[in-house]
């Protein structure tokens, strides 16, 4: 690659990146079915046209956030389900690293959880897409193990559907309890700023959250190891 072309690429990819992250902001007060073109890109700066070059309309540049918003979100997970430990450090691990990511990416998950069920079909099927993979993924990574034996392949698919619907609804009261949450949680609710709110008050909230969904996780872990498959 000649050094013209590189630095040509290198703009492109920075122009996407930043209609990524203008679109983000956007729909940090408003949801994606409401989103105008012409809002994100003189967000960015850019010409309407330029737009064109990287999404072929604001639906696609949702389905690129979705997909940006659970890539770091799946690296963690995989980590997490590579260890070996059968019991309470894989569960604080997995916790730890949900309430870590909602810190992170707050603007993220508020994304995903407001278009979950928005009005945008491709986002929905998108969202619903990645958290299929994450069910896959959790399935595949927990079958191998002893406690495991002698489950079905249906059992296991709802024991990876459970985990993952846990994750995403520890995931939601989180964000509830965070710094810019709204009262209203409908899914094209704005978010708003609680500056009476806090952090030592929000930290709380969080741990609450966090040592709720720990007991929860080793509920089912007690019940893992008592369930007759099939």
């Amino acid at each position: 690659m000649s050094h013209t072309s590189g630095v040509r690429q290198a703009q492109k990819l920075k122009t996407r990146q930043a209609l990524l992250d203008a679109g983000l902001h956007l729909l940090e007060e408003q949801s994606l079915s409401s989103l105008g073109l012409r809002e994100v890109t003189r967000e960015v700066g850019v010409a309407p046209a330029a737009f064109y070059r990287h999404f072929r309309d604001i639906p696609d540049l949702g389905v690129a956030l979705v997909h940006e918003s659970f890539s770091s979100l799946h690296t963690a997970i995989r980590a997490i389900l590579a260890e070996q430990e059968e019991t309470g450090g894989r569960i604080d691990s997995a916790v730890d690293a949900i309430v870590r990511y909602v810190r992170d990416h707050r603007p993220h998950m508020r994304f995903i959880a407001r278009e979950r069920h928005g009005g945008v079909r491709d986002v929905r099927e998108a969202i619903a897409a990645e958290l299929e993979r994450f069910t896959d993924e959790v399935a595949g990574s927990l079958s191998p193990r002893p406690v495991y034996a002698g489950w079905t392949a249906g059992d296991m698919r709802m024991l990876a559907e459970l985990f993952v619907d846990h994750m995403v609804t520890t995931a939601a009261a989180l964000l509830d309890a965070g710094p810019g949450a709204s009262a209203d949680t409908g899914p094209d609710a704005p978010p708003v700023d609680r500056p009476h709110v806090s952090a030592d008050e929000v930290s709380a909230a969080e741990e609450r959250i966090a040592a709720t969904a720990r007991r929860q996780l080793r509920l089912i872990s007690v019940g893992c190891r008592h369930w007759q498959s099939g």
